[in-house]
């Protein structure tokens, strides 16, 4: 009996459920640069939320934005960078983080606020030496308008070698090391972003908006829009661009996601960030890059 209760409660975790606490995402990115086309990250993510997310409404792939939906998460991302020409540039990078998300009502509006931690380590190989660092970050924001947050942030880096866990699920691993290169060796950086979701009168479909801005040692900004399709599909493209002086400096995505069943999601994306060189015959110490992800999300 109890394993048929088991096998009942997830048939219907995996066809028709409309709310859920938890949710678990994996990712995996194929990285083809100038030097090597065999490089790979994988990534997981598990979040619980203090409450049931209600997925009855709105994009589902936006849902626990949407109920304003207080969160705790942990992440891991595994990376493996490699040079043909040269073993001794070869490393591997593990990122660990966790990460909490809380939603205020006040009777003025929505309060939000996030606090992560997130540490790596890299392990070279050949003549490479190690690495690691930390990370911790701040937000404060609030709901000015229905379904827009504004939030600024505060972000410690304590070593250059330090990735967001976060950062790298959400936007792929070319655009979280481009942040990394914005902060650069200046361990304090201001962030400020924006999100807005919203529904196209008329239509079943609903239009997203996402910006950001990172004050480092250098500058970025980052620009996104989604379309959900219907409830279920979404498409979605970004752009990113840091004032660092290096190359690659700037990237551009794209990416579409469908849930097969309110509660099984499946997508794929494609980032692209090409190197420019000011000068000719230069090393290409950091070079062309392209990125090919896969993600799947499962919430019960």
């Amino acid at each position: 009996m109890k394993k048929l209760g088991l096998a009942t409660a997830l048939l219907l975790a995996m066809t028709g459920a409309q709310a859920y606490q938890f949710e678990v995402q994996g990712q995996s990115e194929y990285i083809d640069n100038t030097v090597n086309d065999k490089n790979f990250t994988g990534a997981v993510q598990g979040t619980y939320y203090l409450k049931d997310v209600d997925s009855s409404k709105g994009p589902l792939a936006e849902a626990a934005f949407l109920n304003q939906a207080s969160n705790v998460s942990v992440a891991y991302n595994y990376g493996e960078y490699d040079v043909d020409a040269d073993e001794n540039e070869n490393s591997t990078a593990h990122t660990y983080g966790a990460k909490a998300e809380a939603y205020v009502p006040t009777k003025f509006v929505p309060a939000y606020a996030s606090a992560s931690y997130n540490h790596t380590k890299f392990d070279g190989k050949g003549g490479q030496s190690d690495d690691q660092g930390d990370r911790y970050a701040l937000e404060l924001g609030a709901l000015v308008i229905p379904n827009f947050l504004v939030a600024v942030g505060y972000t410690s880096v304590a070593d250059q070698a330090s990735l967001d866990a976060f950062n790298i699920m959400n936007n792929g691993i070319a655009k979280a090391v481009l942040e990394t290169n914005t902060i650069a060796d200046d361990q304090d950086a201001i962030t400020a972003r924006t999100k807005y979701v919203g529904a196209i009168d008329g239509t079943n479909m609903s239009i997203g908006f996402e910006s950001g801005l990172v004050y480092g040692e250098d500058t970025a900004y980052n620009l996104g829009t989604t379309l959900f399709v219907t409830p279920k599909l979404s498409v979605g493209a970004s752009y990113m661009e840091s004032s660092f002086a290096g190359s690659p400096d700037k990237a551009w995505g794209a990416n579409v996601n469908y849930f097969i069943t309110p509660a099984v999601a499946v997508g794929a994306s494609y980032v692209n960030a090409n190197f420019e060189s000011a000068l000719a015959g230069e090393d290409l110490t950091v070079r062309d890059t392209q990125t090919v992800g896969v993600n799947a999300k499962f919430r019960f």
